[in-house]
């Protein structure tokens, strides 16, 4: 289970989570590991590719507390993730003292998915952020082509 309090990064993912930041000079589209594990979580959820992490980073990036996530507004991604996942409201209970553990390691199982996928699409890639952009409106379009076309909608 998660360490109360933070959220944890595989090892073998540590690099890619390193490499979407733009501190430190890098070019990468997030400003911070929390907004990278976000983004690869919500990933994750949308692919249903939920992977346990093996390995845990002790450094760069080592374990984020989970303030980090909570001042940006982010728990509200991990509880949603937890209660749809769990299908139970009760989850967001803090009254269960492992809760907080079990909604931390769906999320981290979801952004490790989430950073899979990724690692796939950026194979290669020069430009993180032009690539990640490509790789969203290709999304966006495929769910827009998945509806049948229906001409009924245009008659009146």
């Amino acid at each position: 289970m998660a360490e109360t309090g933070r959220i944890r990064v595989a090892k073998d993912k540590a690099d890619l989570v390193k490499a979407l930041i733009s501190s430190d000079g890098g070019t990468g589209p997030f400003q911070t590991f929390a907004d990278v594990i976000v983004f690869a979580a919500a990933l994750g959820a949308k692919h249903k590719k939920r992977v346990p992490l093996g390995e845990i980073s002790k450094r760069e990036p080592s374990p984020i507390p989970q303030e980090q996530f909570i001042v940006r507004g982010y728990d509200t991604v991990i509880n949603l993730l937890a209660i749809t996942e769990t299908q139970d409201i009760k989850f967001l209970s803090f009254q269960e003292e492992n809760n907080n553990e079990r909604r931390n390691s769906i999320f981290e199982e979801y952004a490790n998915g989430g950073l899979e996928i990724l690692q796939t699409e950026l194979r290669g890639a020069v430009d993180y952020s032009e690539r990640i952009l490509l790789f969203l409106s290709s999304e966006r379009f495929q769910d827009d082509s998945e509806e049948e076309f229906n001409l009924s909608r245009f008659i009146s």
